[in-house]
């Protein structure tokens, strides 16, 4: 790929103002292993993009690598266009991606709604001078933000955790949280790090009407996930890692029936 990015899926062609991530010919080993070997995709605007391979496929790697907390070894990371390659994550973030973990991170010694302000971008009061000097503007946003947090917690339907110390949630609660929180920085892309893992199917079913309500108010999504039912209802299209590479990517109904899908990661059945 160059920066005059051109793809086509699904019979429609992309030009580089519909990708909103992309990445370039991406490597990384660790010692003798290579975990990411020459992944080149491109994420669409708007779209709620699958990502689905064995353990080992290089998955949360090829995630480490795109938002910073790897190095790469060689290739090239763009965000709207704007190569972000070797940032660290926080000058990432602000470029327009934000991601959660399979693991979600517990904030020690803050509470849900405490947790939730980490989330916006840019804040002046992350800054020594604007408290001296632009006290008004710092309070106008702090005022800002806690309202943004309360009507985050309140769409996610976990605000009667707002005074909970965070390390007090459960996994499917901080699952919850985290997701609220990277939607408090308003960002471009979301990558989700198998959000649906550990969880009771009736926060799974919760979850996926989340990332689908906004998902129809423009929200872009790129998701890692193993439950392949939650995936191929949710997401279109399905980018398949193997060994490091993207074996392919399509349609879930096309990636559904591949015989190579089939038979490494579908159990031998469509």
């Amino acid at each position: 790929m160059s920066a005059e990015l051109s793809l086509t899926y699904d019979g429609a062609d992309l030009d580089k103002d519909d990708v909103v991530l992309r990445t370039e010919s991406l490597k990384k080993s660790f010692g003798g292993l290579t975990a990411t070997d020459d992944v080149s995709i491109a994420v669409e605007r708007g779209s709620i993009t699958g990502m689905i391979g064995p353990n080992g496929a290089g998955k949360s790697t090829l995630f480490n690598l795109i938002s910073g907390f790897y190095e790469l070894d060689s290739g090239s990371v763009y965000v709207n266009d704007t190569e972000v390659s070797g940032m660290k994550p926080y000058e990432i973030a602000r470029s327009g991606l934000m991601r959660t973990f399979q693991t979600p991170r517990r904030l020690e010694g803050m509470t849900v709604r405490e947790a939730m302000l980490v989330g916006p971008q840019g804040q002046s009061g992350e800054s020594i001078l604007p408290l001296f000097f632009g006290g008004s503007k710092v309070r106008t946003e702090e005022t800002a933000n806690l309202e943004d947090a309360q009507r985050m917690l309140e769409r996610f339907e976990i605000d009667h955790l707002a005074n909970a110390p965070s390390t007090e949630l459960s996994g499917g609660q901080l699952k919850l949280v985290e997701m609220a929180r990277a939607m408090m920085a308003e960002p471009d892309v979301l990558l989700l790090d198998e959000p649906v893992a550990g969880v009771n199917p009736t926060l799974a079913k919760k979850l996926a009407g989340f990332i689908e309500e906004l998902n129809e108010e423009g929200q872009t999504f790129l998701i890692i996930e193993h439950d392949m039912s939650f995936i191929m209802r949710i997401a279109d299209p399905i980018i398949v890692l193997d060994q490091g590479r993207v074996l392919m990517e399509d349609t879930p109904e096309t990636v559904r029936s591949d015989e190579r899908v089939i038979e490494a990661y579908l159990g031998g059945s469509p």
